[in-house]
């Protein structure tokens, strides 16, 4: 059967077709968050098939599968890449109404022209078809990258690395742009003294110090933000259950950081305490620099201990959290911006009930300064899918701007996944379109079509000045 991927798939109204194929649909593409090694960049990789570059290291698919009572060993095991496709194929057609039943199909129509549901029924053709597509210089990393029009990407990437990947692509005018990203959520992690010790160890190697203080961690890490900064970082990002607040300085925090360094367990207060003080200390650096800092807020992970202890982390066993957030936020951002340091800040939220929060949050710092400073940024993760996107752009209408929104990200593994802007594209071009049918904007095509194509491109063009 044909795929139900039309030219004008979401698009339900005149409007909305004209917005998305007219002002959205050929925009390149500013991916600023994405966890793509970019040493597979560096190296222009060539996959075998499919499976390497699809299903590999993508929890969402791992998650699926498992609901659908596949074993262990075709989702992570020792199966062959054929046969972990294949049990993919045969979960396909019961994902409808799952983003990864939307997802599987424009990618295989836009990577490799397949233009059928894929099933058990064609799954041997498909995993041919695309393994022969794959061994062409079309389906390189880079290739797969310009195929969807990436003009650059930003990685995420430990201050311990030593950017060599980044230096690498960089030089050859052929690989798009890509730039690192500070994610130092290492550096005070500090509920585990003895991986936290060792962690400092390493971050001590490479700046070539010995860190012996809470000052020395603090001279590292502004350190590190120079390197990343002279390599052409420009972003940080911080993934967080919560933030927290402290109107005092409870604890001594040279004192919390001895405790930790000889190897004692801090209660957790401290623990909140340390992660408060070195984070306020990390955005001063960011704003000195004149860097973004991302916040991603609200996720609970590992929580299946037994599946953690045998499959490690990042393998699907994450979810949405219920943390207190809005105390913790407005303390952060308000020891920031009361001495005039507050960077430009994007925060991400993980739980839709916190939408409202996050965003007349993020509406109470933005001083006029620069357009948009403090984003409500969006849909992230679980919901990165249709209904979570058009609650995110809701939101963000009704209780701040969305004309200065910075747009789409992918916030993933897979070179297959850029099609995740063409989605939100569709559906932001559809939410418009309604709203126009519904008579609750003017059918204005110029000024509508600025605004999409401002928010698919050029807000995040300006915003983050790569």
């Amino acid at each position: 059967m044909g795929s139900f991927i039309t030219e004008d798939f979401l698009l339900q109204t005149a409007v909305a077709r004209k917005l998305f194929h007219d002002y959205a649909k050929s925009l390149p593409i500013i991916d600023y968050h994405n966890h793509l090694p970019p040493q597979q960049i560096a190296e222009n990789l060539q996959f075998d098939n499919i499976t390497q570059v699809w299903l590999a290291g993508d929890h969402y698919k791992w998650r699926a599968m498992r609901a659908y009572g596949i074993d262990e060993v075709y989702v992570t095991g020792k199966a062959s890449d054929k046969e972990k496709f294949l049990k993919w194929a045969e979960v396909v057609p019961y994902t409808l109404r799952n983003p990864l039943y939307h997802w599987t199909h424009l990618e295989l129509k836009r990577y490799f022209g397949i233009d059928e549901l894929l099933s058990p029924d064609n799954a041997e053709s498909i995993y041919k078809e695309t393994a022969k597509q794959l061994q062409q210089r079309s389906h390189t990393t880079n290739g797969l990258l310009k195929m969807q029009d990436v003009e650059s990407l930003c990685t995420t990437d430990d201050p311990t690395d030593d950017l060599r990947y980044h230096d690498l692509i960089n030089t050859d005018e052929d690989k798009v742009k890509t730039l690192p990203t500070f994610r130092p959520d290492k550096a005070f992690a500090v509920e585990d003294p003895k991986t936290y010790n060792n962690y400092l160890d390493k971050l001590g190697e490479v700046t070539n110090s010995t860190i012996n203080s809470y000052d020395n961690l603090l001279e590292a890490l502004s350190a590190r933000v120079a390197y990343f900064h002279e390599k052409g970082g420009r972003l940080s990002d911080h993934g967080l259950e919560q933030l927290y607040h402290f109107e005092t300085n409870e604890y001594e925090i040279a004192h919390v950081f001895k405790k930790v360094r000889t190897g004692k367990i801090l209660e957790r207060r401290e623990v909140q305490f340390f992660k408060t003080k070195t984070m306020i200390a990390l955005g001063r650096m960011y704003h000195e620099k004149g860097w973004t800092q991302q916040l991603h807020l609200g996720a609970i992970r590992n929580n299946n201990k037994r599946l953690l202890q045998a499959l490690g982390p990042d393998t699907g066993f994450d979810s949405i959290g219920d943390f207190s957030q809005a105390r913790g936020l407005s303390g952060f951002l308000n020891a920031l911006d009361s001495t005039d340091q507050l960077a430009k800040t994007v925060v991400y939220n993980l739980n839709p009930s916190d939408n409202e929060v996050f965003a007349t949050m993020a509406g109470n710092f933005n001083d006029g300064s620069i357009k948009g400073k403090v984003q409500y940024g969006s849909a992230w993760w679980f919901l990165d899918q249709k209904d979570g996107m058009e609650k995110q752009l809701n939101t963000l209408s009704n209780q701040g701007l969305l004309s200065c929104f910075v747009g789409m990200l992918t916030d993933s593994r897979s070179f297959l996944s850029f099609p995740r802007h063409e989605y939100f594209r569709r559906i932001l071009c559809n939410l418009i379109g309604n709203d126009v049918a519904n008579g609750e904007l003017p059918n204005d095509e110029k000024w509508l079509g600025k605004i999409v194509s401002d928010i698919c491109y050029h807000n995040a063009k300006h915003y983050f000045n790569f």
